[in-house]
């Protein structure tokens, strides 16, 4: 079976804005629009245009100015949503409209009050008039992760009937575990009338921790998109981290699933959304955190020094960072200070290591970390003796 690719769709524009405190000037958004064309991603989710003129004024810029991309706009299964949606998208090259209602008992009876027939029919509708305006239309199907999958296939089949091209299950509260998400996905594509002529795709939140390993279950199962955002950001608690699925395809070649993102842009693609939502960028975070590629631990930095393999499973640059670091603490041993202490220049026999490494862990037991200055303040001290 030769390799699937899966697109990614990027809804840091529009999920990942909904964060409070995060919102973005359209000048903002053509930037991270732009970067993410270069980064590769497929869909550009660009906004929701109904929601306010500065978010129309966005989209329709996005759409203007994107050469590559898909760039989407959202809407709502209500046709004022849907018009001006048209309207923002009509000078993208490659638009597609995302609407949708939701599909879950919680939504159907306590959010909508309408009863599941009249759900089915405002979703045919809402197809058919984004129909109308373009080719591209993306139908979800809110709250799909907590919907029985009956229903859920029947709404899927008549929204594929009325013209979807793209059918979003999203798992909206995060609350599915990844065999039952990757469940659900299987079951659509084993129950949807004319599904091998769409394209099933995960949006899954991390409520639970769970949005990535959700996703790439979705993906396993038959689902040929995946939509995420940069960091994680998204609505409480965050979306799939764009980053992390498009490195578990690399590093897991056995799935037979690629993206066309260029991995090498992830960081700065990281950098430049953190510092443009003005959200840190947790330093633990995987593939983009500050500590990714970083080694504190005394085991941890023998290992590293002598074999990169040892402790990790990408290689740094493949993510756009340099080198991996060694973080000095009083966790760290004599090969990590004696790694350290020739990258400043210096490289001492063993027996003035030894001296050194005295002196240097009641400096680290002071302080946090040892740094560049505090070696260079040692050897001088200590007077010791280098070795050429």
């Amino acid at each position: 079976m030769s390799a699937q690719k899966i697109q990614i769709f990027d809804t840091t524009l529009r999920d990942g804005e909904q964060v409070p405190g995060c919102k973005l000037n359209k000048e903002e958004k053509l930037v991270i629009a732009r970067q993410l064309e270069e980064l590769g991603v497929d869909v550009i989710e660009a906004g929701f245009p109904v929601s306010s003129p500065g978010d129309f004024d966005a989209v329709r810029a996005i759409a203007r100015q994107t050469k590559q991309a898909t760039v989407c706009g959202l809407s709502r299964a209500v046709e004022e949503d849907i018009r001006v949606a048209a309207e923002a998208l009509k000078e993208a090259r490659y638009p597609r409209l995302h609407t949708g209602i939701g599909t879950s008992e919680s939504h159907v009876k306590y959010k909508l009050r309408l009863t599941q027939e009249q759900v089915l029919e405002r979703a045919v509708q809402a197809v058919k008039l984004a129909k109308s305006f373009v080719e591209d239309v993306e139908f979800y199907a809110e709250d799909a992760g907590r919907t029985d999958n009956e229903f859920l296939a029947r709404i899927c089949s008549a929204a594929v009937k009325a013209g979807a091209t793209v059918l979003n299950i999203p798992d909206t509260t995060g609350y599915c575990l990844p065999q039952e998400y990757g469940a659900k996905i299987k079951y659509l594509y084993e129950h949807v009338e004319g599904i091998e002529n769409v394209c099933l795709s995960t949006h899954c939140h991390n409520d639970l921790g769970l949005a990535t390993a959700n996703s790439i279950a979705g993906a396993i199962n038959g689902a040929r998109q995946i939509e995420c955002t940069i960091n994680g950001v998204g609505e409480r608690a965050g979306n799939t981290a764009l980053e992390e699925v498009v490195m578990i395809m690399r590093q897991h070649p056995y799935l037979d699933l690629y993206t066309s993102v260029n991995s090498r842009l992830l960081t700065e693609t990281s950098t430049l959304v953190s510092h443009m939502m003005r959200m840190p960028v947790q330093p633990n975070k995987a593939i983009v955190g500050a500590n990714a590629f970083s080694h504190s631990s005394g085991i941890h930095q023998d290992g590293v020094i002598k074999n990169r393999s040892t402790y990790e499973i990408i290689d740094p640059k493949e993510v756009g960072v340099d080198s991996s670091s060694i973080v000095l603490t009083a966790r760290s041993g004599r090969a990590a200070l004696a790694y350290r202490l020739q990258k400043l220049g210096y490289t001492l026999e063993k027996e003035m290591l030894d001296i050194a490494y005295t002196s240097f862990l009641a400096v680290a037991d002071v302080k946090k970390e040892v740094l560049d200055h505090d070696l260079h303040q040692l050897v001088e001290e200590k007077k010791l003796v280098m070795a050429s």
